[in-house]
């Protein structure tokens, strides 16, 4: 059973993602709305997969992936974004991220794009 938070500034896209997991492989254990509250709500529960969107208030996704793989080399971090800039997703990949997703989403490539992110 994974471990998995959700790092979104938009309530809409936390609950479609709350959603559309798969309840069987992975177990939600905290949501954060910005960077500062992910890096909180990371040290405190350790998730090993995150989901993390990257235009978000007070610290932006991709400074929140460093710190949280400076902490812990090995979390799955699953960038959600709408970003139709591949360049800021390929810097979220350099920085540690494990994979990219595209919003909007469907919860089939959702569902699949975690999935993947937990095959070693």
């Amino acid at each position: 059973m994974h471990k998995l938070m959700i790092v979104d500034d938009s309530n809409i896209i936390r609950n479609r993602i709350q959603r559309a997991y798969d309840s069987g492989e992975f177990m939600l254990v905290a949501t954060a709305t910005n960077g500062v509250q992910a890096i909180e709500k990371f040290n405190l529960h350790r998730p090993d997969v995150i989901t993390m969107d990257l235009t978000m208030p007070q610290m932006d996704g991709l400074e929140c992936i460093e710190k949280i793989i400076a902490t812990d080399p090995d979390v799955r971090i699953l960038v959600v974004s709408a970003l139709s800039d591949k360049a800021t997703g390929i810097e979220a990949l350099s920085l540690g991220a494990s994979g990219f997703l595209c919003k909007p989403f469907s919860e089939e490539e959702l569902v699949e794009s975690l999935h993947e992110l937990v095959q070693d």
